[in-house]
């Protein structure tokens, strides 16, 4: 049965999601929550590419059915481990050719699947659409150090809708923000991510997110979205020094102390030789503290400046201890008007 990407998010919290695609493009981004069931694997798609390219459809359909026979019954086995009622949606690049051999061949063993039309290119346009969205997005702003997401937790809490950008990236943003952090997902499966947290958004209400550049480690915003975020309100924390050092201490001080010092190692440029080989002394010696207080003197700086290029968007700039974090944010919430 072929079923539209409309009645694909309504049965899929009902029944498993079954990508039938090669483990390589699976890898490269995927509908979170399928699992892989490759009808062909890569090499076998190449091999059934290069055919199709310089033989023809036909050619390519024989070589595909004389690559996928031998492993049929492991795939069979596979879709009945995942179809634990007889039943499942499947989906490959299109919805096309794999899917539809992929439902018959399960079909035989009694597995009944529901081809999404479309495939996962339809999921990724209805992912792409969304971030052309006009959000109602407020962000969080403030020195590095300050504990944005550590608020953006605590509104979460108090029943704000949040998205947090970092926390999807697996990565906290600066140089250092991939830091005893797991490996980051590619951009094209950091926006599907984004995109499965933006269906269970209220679009009418406002959406508190972390201040960010385009770039959040080696993964890429969405322009449309990024953009929308760059006109967005800004909210900004104003933390002391001494209690931003404080927090970066005990949020990096059990990090490797060579891997630190090797991405010292990339922004001496932006440090300069000076303050990079003094915190470099301080870091070998042991004194994190100052280690990061040097650090700050660049990201310091880099931040001003970023405000200062969008002054007129900052509504609120409000002081904090750094202690007592539902108290500030019931305060953010009193003085925006919580709504």
């Amino acid at each position: 049965m072929i079923i539209t990407i409309d009645d694909f998010f309504l049965l899929r919290n009902q029944l498993p999601v079954v990508d039938v695609r090669s483990e390589g493009e699976f890898n490269s981004g995927h509908i979170p929550k399928a699992i892989n069931v490759p009808l062909l694997n890569n090499d076998e798609r190449i091999k059934v590419g290069i055919d199709y390219k310089h033989e023809g459809q036909k050619a390519a359909i024989r070589t595909g059915f004389r690559l996928v026979g031998p492993r049929l019954l492991d795939i069979i086995n596979a879709a009945e481990q995942v179809a634990m009622e007889k039943e499942l949606l499947v989906h490959c690049w299109r919805g096309g050719m794999r899917s539809n051999y992929f439902s018959q061949f399960v079909g035989m063993a009694g597995v009944k699947s529901h081809t999404v039309k479309g495939g996962y290119k339809g999921y990724r346009t209805l992912a792409l659409e969304s971030f052309k969205k006009p959000f109602r997005i407020v962000l969080i702003t403030g020195c590095t150090g300050s504990g944005k997401s550590e608020v953006l937790r605590a509104l979460k809490e108090q029943g704000e809708q949040v998205l947090d950008l970092e926390k999807l990236a697996n990565h906290k943003g600066s140089a250092f923000g991939g830091l005893l952090m797991p490996p980051q997902p590619t951009t094209e499966q950091f926006q599907n991510d984004l995109f499965e947290e933006i269906l269970k958004l209220d679009l009418n209400r406002r959406i508190w997110v972390e201040d960010e550049s385009i770039a959040i480690g080696k993964i890429f915003l969405p322009t449309d979205f990024w953009k929308t975020m760059h006109e967005s309100p800004l909210i900004q924390m104003n933390v002391a020094k001494e209690v931003r050092i404080q927090r970066l201490v005990n949020e990096y001080g059990p990090a490797d102390r060579e891997e630190f010092l090797s991405i010292m190692g990339k922004i001496i440029k932006r440090l300069g030789g000076q303050h990079y080989n003094e915190a470099k002394e301080n870091l070998l010696r042991g004194d994190m503290g100052s280690t990061i207080d040097i650090l700050l003197t660049y990201y310091d700086k880099a931040y001003l400046q970023s405000i200062e290029k969008r002054k007129e968007k900052v509504k609120l700039t409000i002081e904090w201890d750094g202690t007592d974090v539902v108290q500030f944010v019931s305060e953010v919430l009193a003085k925006t008007k919580k709504s």
